[in-house]
Parts: structure tokens; sequence; C-alpha cells
């Protein structure tokens, strides 16, 4: 998944697959999770938010299901 870097004191970058409702973010602290069944919409406001962080705290963590992705 292609990733687009962010500006943001916390997120590192993002990326999304529209196929498969899929958004990646990669944290400057070096992890990287996958969310799953993320609308199109949703990743259309994170990237215009004025603050990434505080978005994907209030809208997309302990809302949409999760997992880690591992280093390839």
């Amino acid at each position: 998944m292609d990733m687009h870097p962010v500006k943001s004191s916390n997120v590192d970058a993002v990326g999304y697959d529209p196929a498969s409702r899929k958004m990646h973010i990669r944290f400057k602290n070096g992890g990287t999770y996958c969310y799953h069944d993320v609308p199109q919409d949703k990743h259309a406001a994170l990237i215009a938010a004025p603050s990434v962080g505080s978005f994907v705290h209030q809208n997309i963590r302990g809302i949409h299901k999760h997992s880690k992705v591992e280093a390839a």
C-alpha cells in the first residue's frame, strides 16, 4: 500500500485502499496499523483534518478493528 506523509506530531504517514476499505497508519513511534472497514470519506476527512493525530484518536482508534502490520 502506498503511504503518504502527513503533517502530525504523532502520525508519520497514511495509506488507503478504497477497494478493501483498509487504511494503514504509520505512527512516528514506528508502529504501523491496518484499520479495517474505513469509509473513503473518513479517509478524506483524516487527510484534511487540522490535527491528524486528534482525528485518528477521535474517529479511528477504538472504532475500527485493527491489526499491527509487521515489517516486510
